[in-house]
């Protein structure tokens, strides 16, 4: 099975076990628009969808599903998205498209997070993938010292800009032994909007899609 059949497989698990009603959160990449594209054969049955970034709005749009601000909707009962890395804690690293802050704060709203991804992005410890962090312009000097105090590798993600207008910066060669005290501090650096560690509200359920089908941790 190729990586996108695994993609596939894991966004479909998610559809069968979600209840289809009400406003659905829904995130960011390559494996969430396999699981856009199959929420349209349910548009009916749900009233709409929040995304979190600006592509994920355009596909739920270009599928026939209302997207609405978080803001109008309130808490939700599920967020379906993906991640860039994951471990069995259901610890993740996000942020490679750049949504990092729109997604973490869609699912910090829900109350359930399904994360489906492919088998290759199950690690035994974070950190293989580059932590993203978004910061303001200004501060991109001095969070990227920061980061260097820290152990990490700081690198500006060149000609990107994310949906809240800001920059990124992509942290190489950490070592993520405690995701949740990591995230924490690289939250109080000023200047820092959001960073791609999803410790403290991490999972709470993970679709892995493999050779031999859907693995699921909880």
């Amino acid at each position: 099975m190729d990586q996108n059949a695994k993609k596939q497989a894991a966004a479909k698990a998610a559809i069968e076990i979600i209840e289809l009603e009400g406003f659905i959160g829904v995130g960011t990449g390559t494996t969430t628009d396999y699981f856009i594209d199959l929420l349209a054969e349910h548009k009916h049955q749900i009233d709409g969808a929040v995304a979190s970034s600006v592509a994920s709005a355009d596909r739920l749009q270009e599928n026939g599903i209302a997207v609405v601000d978080l803001n109008g909707v309130g808490d939700l009962a599920i967020y379906v998205d993906g991640a860039d890395e994951a471990t069995h804690h259901r610890h993740l690293i996000k942020g490679g498209g750049g949504a990092l802050t729109r997604e973490k704060i869609v699912a910090q709203a829900s109350k359930l997070f399904i994360c489906i991804v492919d088998d290759s992005k199950i690690v035994d410890r974070l950190g293989r993938f580059p932590l993203p962090i978004e910061v303001i312009p200004m501060a991109r000097s001095y969070v990227a010292r920061e980061m260097v105090k820290l152990g990490g590798r700081p690198e500006l993600r060149h000609g990107f800009t994310s949906d809240n207008g800001h920059q990124i910066i992509d942290v190489y060669d950490l070592e993520i032994r405690k995701p949740i005290t990591l995230e924490e501090t690289i939250n109080q650096i000023p200047g820092v909007v959001g960073n791609g560690l999803f410790a403290r509200r991490g999972a709470d359920i993970i679709l892995v899609g493999g050779d031999k089908g859907v693995e699921r941790f909880d």
